[in-house]
């Protein structure tokens, strides 16, 4: 359009809008009227509405009354707008219901951004990914969460959610690192200074649960600043500073006074965001750390198990959790910390950062990413190579798939594990199809910060009447190529699964629950009639 706007016309918006109102009144004979008028664009509701449910009259004057609004909108010079209104109603009706399989956040600058988008969506679930967790445990009070998303838009440069987005202030953390380290940069003292804090948290959270098991995260007290050196093991590793102004390492997990204020501030500012509060409460009532829908098992992380492809987890209070009793376990204490509860927000942090966490299944070395010398030890990489649950060797076998499919009550031959959380290297070889397709993994990273990884620009799964398939993204290049080129998205669809028969609405999770209403209300009306 832009490359020749003599051809935008009057003519030319009637024949497009026509042809988008006949694509969303074909859309929206599969849904009832008043589904189609919730997902309607509000400015143009009534409009469109009139335009896409209407039906001929003897003597055509519908079809008059339907022009004359088309000629309205054009002599207001509102075709764009209109445009605009339609498209989005073709998209919200062409997708009946969306699943995010986790990690909105620390994906890129735009969080925030992406979750008004997603509220306004007229059908959506979210399965909470590790990152989801982390900021939901800051919101909930977990100053070790507060730090590590500090830590983290400091390192990948995306301080305007905070500031911007959730008016969340940097400024005293500035003043505290440039008044207490010596780096030139202030970058780097300001990662610093927040990166100390922060394994000095985890160090006391560590100590108050010892059934968290990691003890062999606690890494200050084991530094050797004369020497510059950290044990780790049993092996000692060069450190990339021996500047530790703030540590005692008669106590080394203690706050400074200076410390303690910058976190009282940051958790006045978490716990009053009224933007996080909006975002927090949205993630918590469309949230889940897994979801059962229409026969599929759908996560973020894992289900953790052991080297024999057991089911593992934790005890707590001399109770054993593993298997779908744990993942329930989690949830409910996620949902606890939403109250308060001094444990349950705890264990946020355990769900971010433990091998046994259903939302993470590894264990993260922060301390070793940040302060080791990759310059001096010989085996630095193998330093800071993070051990995962044995869920993601064993996820390949479909047995072992089957047997969590089962878990969960699904013994359907049809059923799948839809599963995110690792980027699915395509330029490596790697398919996302795995495990005799019972297992999908579908997350190719839509942030840009993956593309080089995986090769491509994540994937979109879609299940519909007809069977599964993929659709594969290639990185979108830039908004001036996509108008001046004709460079949009592309994507490239691979059929995953095809059903031998199609799928019929009452073999839906929507179909039956439909059913058990019409059942009642068949009851009710025989009662009525006797």
């Amino acid at each position: 359009i832009l490359m020749d706007e003599n051809k935008v016309n009057d003519e030319w918006y009637r024949n497009v809008l026509n042809q988008l109102i006949q694509i969303a009144k074909l859309l929206s004979s599969k849904y009832t009227r008043s589904k189609v008028r919730k997902a309607m664009p509000v400015d143009f509701a009534y409009i469109i509405d009139e335009l896409i449910h209407a039906q001929k009259d003897e003597d055509d004057n519908r079809s008059v009354y339907h022009r004359q609004i088309m000629e309205t909108i054009l002599s207001l010079h509102n075709g764009d707008e209109f445009l605009v209104a339609l498209t989005d109603l073709i998209k919200r009706l062409a997708v009946d219901h969306l699943h995010i399989l986790g990690d909105i956040y620390d994906r890129g600058p735009h969080a925030d951004k992406i979750l008004d988008l997603l509220m306004e969506h007229h059908s959506v679930d979210i399965q909470w990914g590790n990152h989801d967790i982390l900021w939901m445990g800051a919101f909930c009070g977990n100053p070790v969460c507060m730090a590590l998303v500090v830590r983290n838009n400091i390192k990948y440069k995306t301080m305007s959610i905070l500031e911007n987005g959730y008016g969340i202030s940097l400024r005293f953390l500035l003043q505290f690192a440039v008044n207490t380290y010596s780096d030139k940069n202030v970058d780097d003292a300001v990662y610093k200074a927040i990166s100390v804090i922060l394994f000095k948290l985890e160090g006391q959270l560590i100590k108050r649960h010892p059934e968290y098991r990691m003890e062999g995260r606690l890494l200050l007290d084991k530094m050797n600043l004369d020497k510059g050196t950290v044990r780790i093991g049993d092996k000692d590793y060069f450190l990339n500073t021996n500047e530790f102004p703030t540590v005692d390492m008669n106590n080394p997990y203690e706050l400074t006074m200076e410390e303690m204020f910058l976190m009282g501030r940051f958790r006045a500012d978490f716990i009053n965001s009224m933007a996080l509060e909006r975002h927090i409460n949205f993630l918590y009532d469309k949230g889940s750390i897994y979801k059962i829908h229409n026969g599929n098992l759908l996560f973020h992380g894992c289900v953790p198990l052991d080297e024999q492809g057991v089911f593992d987890g934790i005890v707590v209070d001399c109770k054993s959790y593993s298997g779908r009793e744990y993942l329930d376990y989690c949830e409910s204490m996620v949902r606890q910390a939403r109250t308060g509860d001094s444990d349950a927000v705890d264990f946020m942090w355990f769900l971010w950062s433990n091998i046994l966490s259903p939302v993470t299944g590894r264990c993260i070395k922060t301390f070793e990413r940040t302060f080791l010398d990759k310059d001096r030890n010989a085996d630095y990489k193998k330093a800071i190579e993070e051990d995962k649950n044995p869920y993601y060797v064993q996820y390949e076998n479909e047995r072992i798939c089957k047997m969590i499919l089962r878990e969960f009550n699904l013994y359907n031959e049809n059923a799948h594990i839809i599963n995110g959380h690792t980027p699915v290297r395509t330029k490596e070889g790697q398919h996302p199809v795995r495990a005799g397709g019972k297992l999908i993994v579908i997350d190719g990273g839509f942030c840009e910060g993956y593309h080089a990884a995986t090769g491509i620009a994540g994937y979109t799964f879609i299940y519909n009447s007809h069977g599964m398939k993929i659709k594969e993204h290639h990185p979108f290049m830039s908004i001036n190529m996509a108008i001046n080129s004709n460079r949009d998205i592309e994507s490239e669809s691979q059929v995953v699964y095809v059903e031998k028969q199609r799928v019929f609405v009452k073999d839906t999770d929507n179909g039956k629950q439909i059913a058990e209403e019409i059942n009642d209300l068949m009851n009710l009306l025989k009662v009525y009639n006797s």
